[in-house]
């Protein structure tokens, strides 16, 4: 068995992790670059394997950074499934299509400034008919059920926990009369985190690969302390009736905040103020997630089941033309806004940011991982002046970061999982998180189970191979 990392390898994005095995060649993931214009471009038009070779992808979730290339593939000759869970293929339509708008849409806008300077135009990955196409091939599967992606070659969908659908991958092949097991993380979810269920412990493994997002921290902030800066966030927007500006992924974090401001309603705790949820695909992926009931947690489905939607409320209002989001540019406070994407890189949030990020009154609330090089990163390490559509701008807009509303597992969670699995795997491979997240969750790996003989932990370059 060979595995090759072709994406979010020493990097936080760009999921693709080709396996070759049993007479078949399986890419775990296959997901969109995210970070600077010219290294994107780099990442996502040349997926560094031939498309063509691959015979069938395993998908862990809908987050474009595991999901987003999946039409670049198709458009480079891949003509294989796509397994995934139902809910997750239902979010990755919903997502691919919004991501092939955003492009279409931010290309057109950057051309038009650029074109002026005399700049060559940049075109999309892809469009609205190449999403169509590969989501021709996606199969729905259920948790724990094996799936036969070749007579030697196996796999099986475990819950993550991370967001709607989401799925650690097990695959098992057949060689030489004996059998190789690799499972591999995706995104691991947290315990006792609101929706979802708690990740699913994991099975038994020859090799891991392993996320590693928060691999060198742990999450410090209680659900009381989100709480209380929600409450501090809210009283400050109404005081100087000013807006609160959330860059969020509109799958998983924009329905969790929701779902938290309304407990805060209900417990008495904050006024309503407007929320706009400035997003089609938000309104789409919130859609499904009412769909997917079976993936809820006990409360949350006690909750849908007795008292209704839990992501409605009458001050909470989705937003889905073009000329109701331009209104909210001149809508006065206090409100919030909360818009994809969440890493600030494209999309209708950077016309909020760029018309309200020089007003001092007004809040920009980071609730989510930001990569580096991307805009909503150079907005946590406290820029002075950022750069919105390629123009500097000054910030004087308040900062508030919250640490404790990732989906992320962190350092503890994820020791925990390696530990539970047993016995412990040979051979585990750490992707997915920045230089310094992946070796600090290496040598924490190292630490706790270097008294094992024959365990060799590994933080793969971008491009390597290794055999197993």
């Amino acid at each position: 068995m060979k595995i090759s990392f072709h994406g979010a390898a020493r990097s936080v994005t760009g999921s693709r992790h080709l396996i070759e095995a049993g007479g078949a060649r399986v890419l775990l993931d296959c997901g969109l670059f995210q970070g600077r214009r010219h290294e994107s471009d780099v990442h996502n038009r040349d997926l560094g394997f031939d498309p063509e070779s691959v015979d069938v992808v395993l998908l862990s979730h809908a987050h474009i950074d595991h999901s987003g290339a999946l039409p670049v593939l198709a458009k480079e000759g891949f003509s294989g499934k796509v397994y995934m869970t139902r809910a997750t293929g239902e979010l990755t339509r919903v997502m691919l299509d919004d991501s092939a708008r955003l492009q279409e849409n931010d290309c057109a806008y950057v051309n038009k400034k650029e074109g002026r300077r005399g700049k060559q135009c940049r075109r999309p990955y892809y469009d609205s008919d190449d999403v169509r196409d590969i989501s021709r091939r996606f199969m729905d599967a259920r948790y724990d059920d094996t799936v036969t992606v070749r007579p030697r070659v196996k796999a099986s969908l475990h819950d993550a926990g991370h967001i709607l659908g989401s799925a650690a991958i097990r695959l098992v092949a057949a060689t030489r009369g004996s059998t190789t097991t690799v499972l591999f993380t995706g995104d691991l979810g947290r315990k006792q985190m609101p929706i979802l269920r708690d990740p699913e412990s994991p099975p038994p493994c020859d090799a891991l690969i392993i996320e590693s997002t928060y691999g060198d921290r742990v999450h410090t902030e209680s659900a009381e302390e989100i709480k209380a800066k929600v409450h501090q966030m809210v009283t400050h927007a109404v005081a100087h009736r000013s807006k609160i500006i959330v860059p969020a992924f509109a799958v998983g974090r924009t329905q969790d905040l929701v779902m938290r401001i309304k407990a805060l309603v209900k417990e008495g705790r904050i006024e309503p103020l407007p929320i706009y949820i400035d997003s089609p695909m938000a309104a789409k992926a919130t859609a499904v997630f009412r769909n997917h009931p079976e993936c809820y947690d006990e409360e949350t489905y006690r909750t849908f089941t007795s008292e209704g939607d839990p992501f409605a409320a009458r001050y909470i209002h989705y937003v889905s033309s073009v000329q109701e989001s331009m209104k909210l540019n001149a809508t006065a406070g206090p409100c919030m806004i909360i818009s994809a994407s969440g890493m600030c890189e494209g999309g209708r949030i950077l016309h909020h940011l760029k018309h309200a990020i020089q007003d001092e009154a007004n809040l920009i609330a980071i609730v989510g991982f930001q990569a580096e090089h991307t805009l909503g990163r150079k907005l946590v390490e406290g820029w002075d002046t950022v750069p919105i559509f390629g123009v500097p701008t000054p910030r004087r807009a308040q900062v508030v970061r919250f640490n404790g509303l990732s989906a992320h597992a962190d350092r503890n969670d994820l020791l925990a999982y390696i530990r539970a699995i047993k016995p412990t795997p040979a051979k585990i491979f750490v992707v997915h998180g920045e230089e310094k997240q992946s070796f600090a969750l290496a040598a924490a790996i190292q630490a706790e189970h270097g008294g094992h003989s024959g365990i060799d932990v590994v933080v793969p370059e971008p491009g390597s191979t290794h055999e197993l």
